[in-house]
């Protein structure tokens, strides 16, 4: 950064000249680039904007239209000040015209009181010039190592907005084209007041260059995109007139988030990141002020405040597997392709439902992966029909188009949907009317999620008392009092199995999943009667229980669910 004027007069070289401001105090803020003393009228020519030009004015004409004339020409090119040293040709003051020409074109006019050698004060101001012109080559140097370094991590957007926010300690956001922000670093900020109304702001400012300061919203931005593809721009907010160093940081931000997203052609999008990002935090505690939270919602065009809020989960359901019931995540053969194939299949089937809704993929990484729905429905909104009507869209996105001809109403539906699987599980929480409360509802539809992925029964949607025991049990399954219950009912059979490597607690659950129907439970165990009558006749001799008996069949049935209740929490 070059020096200003008023920085070179406290220098220690000029302030030795006990240097006095005799007009133009109102341009201290012009940047001298060098230095240059000058006994000649016609020096105007020889300068290129920005020099300082010191003189003892023996050579100055003493016709006061002249004067003004050499005045407006230095001003035309551009010099930064005029320092007059007093005591050669002007003794204690300088000549009216010449004041009053630097007053009128703004050209800072200084006057030195004492003699002072000139080639001091070219050393220092010039020693400053070329600290200026390190700093800005290490600063450059700087920028050009954290930017290297974010594009060969591949880093997400969100990071690449903080670490431009840290280098100019100033808010920063990336939005859109539809003016909708998908990051933003508040760099300690209010965030309502920085994000509310953000699209109105926004497309207000609309500056020729690629990149520009627009004075009016003291804005900096930059249009991001490569190979004619612009995608968004990249903003630096409360700023003041950038310095060159700021318009290469910001320049060079913006070609980092473009590389990646040339490099990651098939990373979800930028506005999955963007939800995503927000209901991870919110489920984390990330936000001192839930406020915060829902500033940046809106900000994306989804309004949290003053709405009943749902949390739900969608996750691809896996193959049907041979052993126990699938847990939550990508561990049971879901991709993270697969993922953010489905998180864009949610979102497009929130936009077509006209559900407003955060969607995102979260934890994609872990086995808890899972695409996440913050779904915010105005009051006069039929929950059951919205939600509906959102998974039969999302079939239509995930699993291809329902046949034609179907009943529209939302019980026709969830009538019709119960007669097939489907692809994915969607499960839905509790409704809550704060953004403090969703993560309890997120809790819940992951519970719901966790005990739905194991049933196929063709459901649109699961909640909890759709789950009925089964349901219960999944929520107390960390209750000792359960375990031991479970352990006492069936240890002995678990037991007997383990030694033997028979399957008699897979044929004691056919068998109370059947309705103690000996005929179809043989033909879903692929028994033969009598071998089912012999294995049956062996349970009650391991557990001591009589199968006939109601009350113990009922004990039994709620232990073997308790069980798979244990199994699938530990998968």
């Amino acid at each position: 950064m070059l020096p200003t004027l008023a920085d070179v007069l406290r220098l220690d070289a000029v302030r030795r000249g006990e240097p006095r401001i005799i007009a133009g105090a109102d341009h201290l803020d012009a940047r001298v680039r060098w230095v240059h003393s000058a006994e000649v009228t016609d020096i105007a020519h020889l300068l290129r904007g920005g020099e300082l030009v010191l003189t003892t004015g023996i050579a100055l004409p003493d016709d006061p239209q002249r004067l003004r004339a050499y005045v407006a020409e230095l001003a035309e090119v551009g010099a930064s000040g005029l320092i007059v040293e007093l005591g050669r040709k002007y003794a204690r003051t300088l000549p009216d015209a010449l004041v009053a020409a630097a007053e009128e074109h703004g050209l800072p006019l200084i006057a030195w009181a004492r003699e002072t050698p000139f080639v001091d004060v070219t050393e220092a101001v010039h020693a400053r010039i070329i600290d200026a012109q390190l700093a800005e080559l290490r600063a450059s140097e700087k920028l050009h190592e954290v930017f290297t370094q974010l594009s060969v991590d591949g880093a997400p957007p969100a990071e690449v907005v903080r670490q431009v926010a840290t280098l100019v300690a100033r808010p920063v956001v990336l939005e859109n084209l539809a003016h909708q922000v998908l990051a933003a670093e508040l760099a300690g900020s209010d965030p309502a007041e920085l994000l509310t109304g953000w699209e109105t702001r926004s497309r207000s400012v609309r500056p020729e260059e690629r990149t520009a300061y627009d004075e009016s919203s003291r804005w900096l931005v930059t249009v991001v995109g490569a190979r004619g593809e612009d995608w968004g721009r990249l903003i630096i907010t409360s700023m003041d007139p950038p310095s060159p160093r700021d318009v290469v940081l910001i320049e060079r931000a913006a070609t980092t988030l473009a590389l990646g997203r040339l490099l990651d052609r098939h990373a979800e999008s930028l506005e999955r990141q963007a939800h995503g990002s927000i209901i991870s935090g919110i489920l984390a505690h990330a936000y001192a002020d839930p406020q915060e939270a829902a500033a940046r919602a809106r900000a994306l065009g989804v309004p949290l405040t003053g709405r009943r809020l749902l949390g739900i989960v969608v996750l691809p359901r896996p193959p049907a597997p041979s052993g126990p019931p699938p847990a939550l995540g990508l561990a049971n053969g879901a991709s993270a392709a697969s993922l953010t194939d489905l998180a864009e299949a949610t979102a497009a089937a929130c936009r077509e439902a006209n559900l407003s809704a955060l969607v995102g993929a979260l934890d994609e990484s872990s086995p808890q992966a899972r695409v996440g729905v913050l779904a915010s429905l105005p009051s006069r909104a039929v929950e059951d029909d919205v939600l509906c009507e959102v998974a039969q869209r999302l079939r239509a996105h995930h699993c291809g188009p329902a046949p034609a001809g179907r009943d529209r109403t939302a019980a026709g539906r969830a009538a019709r949907a119960r007669g097939g699987a489907e692809e994915f599980v969607m499960a839905v929480g509790s409704t809550v009317e704060s953004v403090r409360d969703v993560r309890r509802s997120f809790l819940e539809a992951e519970q719901v999620a966790d005990v739905a992925a194991g049933r196929n029964d063709g459901r649109l949607f699961y909640r909890l008392p759709d789950l009925r025991l089964r349901g219960l049990l999944h929520l107390l399954r960390e209750d000792a009092r359960l375990q031991t219950f479970t352990e006492r009912e069936l240890g002995p059979l678990l037991t007997y199995d383990a030694q033997r490597g028979s399957d008699l607690v897979h044929v004691l659950g056919v068998y109370l999943g059947s309705g103690r129907n000996k005929v179809l439970a043989a033909q879903r165990a692929h028994l033969s009667r009598p071998a089912l009558y012999e294995r049956l006749r062996r349970i009650e001799r391991v557990l001591g229980a009589d199968l006939e008996d109601v009350e113990s069949c009922a004990s039994l049935h709620v232990a073997l669910l308790a069980l798979d209740a244990l199994r699938k929490d530990r998968a």
